[in-house]
């Protein structure tokens, strides 16, 4: 029953995303740079939290 809503809501995320692409292409860029930049502060995040652990937790 699991598979069948995880199915089911892949196919809604995956519509939708077509709809806002073909509907509005800069907004659809804009969302794709924002991502981006959320994975990339995380990204920076994590190295910075290694920096510190790899200095002995001192600031």
């Amino acid at each position: 029953m699991t598979v069948n809503a995880k199915k089911i809501a892949v196919y809604v995320l995956v519509v939708f995303c077509l709809y806002v692409i073909i509907t509005d292409p800069a907004k659809a860029a804009d969302y794709v740079q924002i991502g981006f930049e959320g994975i990339s502060d995380a990204a920076k995040a994590i190295g910075d939290f290694m920096t510190w652990v790899a200095h002995g937790g001192k600031s």
